[in-house]
């Protein structure tokens, strides 16, 4: 079976944006749920609507993979799960580390949708001495003094910290120094890393509070309705002697950018 270090995707040899290749994940999860439900062929407003993006985007996307569907008939769903799991990647099996074995970090041990996905969990991290030899979700804890030399002897490119902020630094160190390349942070902290380095940071605290803004902002925005007084924005249009209905460029205003 072929690992991860030996296997590197293709889309950046081949030019896809990175934007694009940001997509291809919401492609694939929507493609998955029609082929689960056995539906042969998606036109591109269907699948448009079903990852959340405009059906103009999605083509232009698909272009760099070489797919333009058939007209009449749309794409062909089977086909198209297998290109982009193909461009992501996912063929082939992925050797994973999982660095801090807390809460967060058992629950991740647990996901069943790694193994579904192309990944392994080749390995569970952690630096206390207590949870050593500790099953989690059906595999066994090893000490992070042995973080090298697991991942020389799994063949590891891509390494999960969910660690402390404290330690997350010198965690990505020693896994950039035993040589992965791919980290996906769960820690509050921004790493450094040399280039050819690649990090994905995920931040539920930063996400909790940008729900809360927009919350907030339909909070203001419901108050001002019932109060019978014109949106900021709107109102600042009307002073200015805008049209209240639309932009400079003849575009209705939006308060921020969505």
């Amino acid at each position: 079976m072929a690992t991860g270090r030996t296997h590197r995707p293709a889309t950046r040899s081949r030019g896809i944006p990175e934007a694009t290749v940001a997509r291809l994940p919401l492609y694939l999860r929507a493609l998955t749920a029609l082929s689960e439900r056995s539906v042969p062929t998606v036109s591109s407003e269907e699948l448009a609507a079903a990852a959340g993006v405009n059906s103009a985007k999605l083509r232009k996307d698909f272009s760099y993979l070489g797919s333009y569907g058939t007209r009449g008939v749309g794409y062909d769903v089977e086909y198209l799960v297998y290109q982009i799991s193909r461009e992501l990647g996912l063929t082939q099996d992925w050797p994973v580390v999982i660095v801090g074995i807390g809460n967060l970090g058992a629950a991740l041990a647990g996901y069943g949708g790694f193994a579904s996905r192309g990944f392994r969990v080749a390995a569970l991290i952690d630096a206390d001495p207590a949870m050593a030899g500790k099953p989690v979700a059906g595999i066994p804890v090893q000490h992070t003094d042995d973080l090298e030399k697991i991942i020389k002897d799994n063949g590891v490119s891509i390494g999960v910290i969910a660690t402390p902020a404290g330690v997350a630094q010198q965690v990505c160190d020693r896994l950039v120094a035993a040589g992965v390349t791919s980290i996906l942070n769960f820690a509050p902290t921004v790493l450094s890393v040399p280039d050819g380095v690649d990090v994905r940071k995920v931040d539920l605290s930063i996400e909790l509070q940008i729900l809360a803004f927009h919350e907030q902002r339909k909070a203001g925005e419901e108050t001002a309705a019932g109060d019978g007084a014109l949106p900021a924005a709107t109102a600042r249009g009307v002073a200015a002697g805008d049209s209240a209905d639309q932009g400079p460029d003849g575009d209705v205003p939006a308060v921020m950018p969505a």
